[in-house]
């Protein structure tokens, strides 16, 4: 791994670590500035939804200018800027804000690494190197999880938020100075992400790709911490360690399924298999619901080690892409996989919000099932998909 690629990780530590940190503040930021579960659930959604429309012309960039200048000039005014105002909200509105903001910083990271890795490294080594990349930079998902409940209650959220600010800043800086960009594609055809649009093979993988993280994403980056302390009354250090326990399980899914094309020959069955063992883990929490918190932690670790599949599907699919658009395709891939978060996460804060009163336990059940049917409608379609390997 070169250094520039290895400084992209670190950015990606943060990317991973601002989807998720929500979740450990549920309490404390209800308690500061009074947002509710719902509140979250909407910053949450809209980070994801800006950084599913940021692919666009992420991928536009990445293919005419690419990762260098796309990478570190979003970072360090989304991110940076973010995660600053984030340290001085006062209402749930300002947080909506920081959000949307830190979603344009985050949303060049992971595709500046995937669109190196696919125009400079044979494309058989695509999934794994793709699947590292996420493994190692979910990291950020573990920052997230105890360290952030234990640094919210040291200094503060607010001066954890300054601390975050001041590292996307550094590190896109970083990136400016060290990215090298991949020689640029010699070819006399005009082409878009319209060309893409156009594939069929591809419309048989944007299902799936939709609802393949959201399981995963809604889980472990919000429902997890009011799930664990409506229904077992666990206090901010207890949800920190449990978010720990499936970001955990996240790294370890994505690091075994990294090399499982070249293991087993195939994506597809992979992929199937996979996600049809996350609907079960899901349907499986939603049944034991109030089992106990051991059981309900090990039922959303397996969401979490079962849902990384998402590497092999992008890799699945550029097998599909021409070379000049292999910025627009990995990126028009990823505006699905975090797209269709986006439309969850508010949906389900709506959906929660509209039983959680009368009855709470029977809100957590349907949002479990819910993710588990959506997983399952996005497997039936991919069951048509044609299997390519490299």
């Amino acid at each position: 791994m070169r250094a520039d690629l290895i400084l992209l990780c670190f950015a990606y530590v943060l990317s991973q670590f601002f989807r998720s940190f929500l979740a450990v503040l549920t309490q404390v930021l209800k308690t500061d500035i009074g947002a509710t579960p719902e509140d979250l659930a909407f910053a949450s959604g809209l980070w994801f939804l800006i950084f599913a429309a940021m692919q666009i012309p992420v991928g536009a960039a990445l293919d005419r200018i690419g990762p260098r200048l796309t990478s570190s000039a979003l970072l360090l005014i989304g991110g940076g800027g973010g995660a600053l105002l984030f340290s001085f909200a006062t209402t749930p509105a300002h947080i909506n804000v920081a959000m949307a903001l830190i979603g344009i910083g985050c949303s060049p990271v992971l595709m500046a690494s995937y669109y190196i890795f696919a125009r400079s490294y044979p494309a058989a080594q695509f999934a794994t190197l793709a699947a590292l990349m996420l493994g190692v930079g979910s990291v950020g998902n573990l920052v997230a999880s105890y360290p952030m409940a234990w640094a919210a209650e040291a200094i503060g959220w607010r001066m954890s938020l300054v601390a975050l600010a001041a590292f996307s800043a550094v590190t896109a800086i970083g990136l400016g100075l060290m990215v090298k960009d991949p020689p640029k594609v010699e070819h006399d055809e005009k082409g878009s992400v319209l060309d893409l649009l156009k594939m069929p093979a591809l419309w048989l993988l944007f299902p799936l790709m939709f609802v393949n993280y959201m399981p995963a994403a809604g889980i472990r980056g919000l429902w997890i911490g009011p799930y664990l302390g409506d229904v077992f009354a666990m206090t901010t250090g207890q949800i920190g360690t449990a978010t720990l326990v499936m970001g955990l399980a996240m790294i370890g899914g994505t690091l075994v399924y990294g090399p499982s094309d070249r293991i087993f020959g195939t994506r597809k069955w992979v992929i199937v298999v996979g996600n049809t063992l996350v609907a079960l883990s899901c349907f499986a929490l939603a049944w034991f619901i109030e089992s106990g918190p051991v059981t309900a932690i090990a039922l959303m670790a397996a969401v979490g080690f079962c849902g990384a599949s998402f590497p092999v599907i992008i890799a699945h699919a550029r097998s599909f892409f021409p070379p000049h658009l292999t910025g627009r395709g990995v990126t028009l891939l990823n505006l699905f996989g975090i797209g269709g978060v986006g439309v969850m996460q508010p949906l389900s804060g709506k959906l929660h919000g509209a039983m959680a009163d009368s009855a709470p336990v029977l809100a957590y059940q349907t949002l479990f099932v819910l993710f588990g049917l959506l997983t399952l409608v996005g497997v039936a379609i991919y069951l048509f998909s044609q299997d390519r390997t490299d």
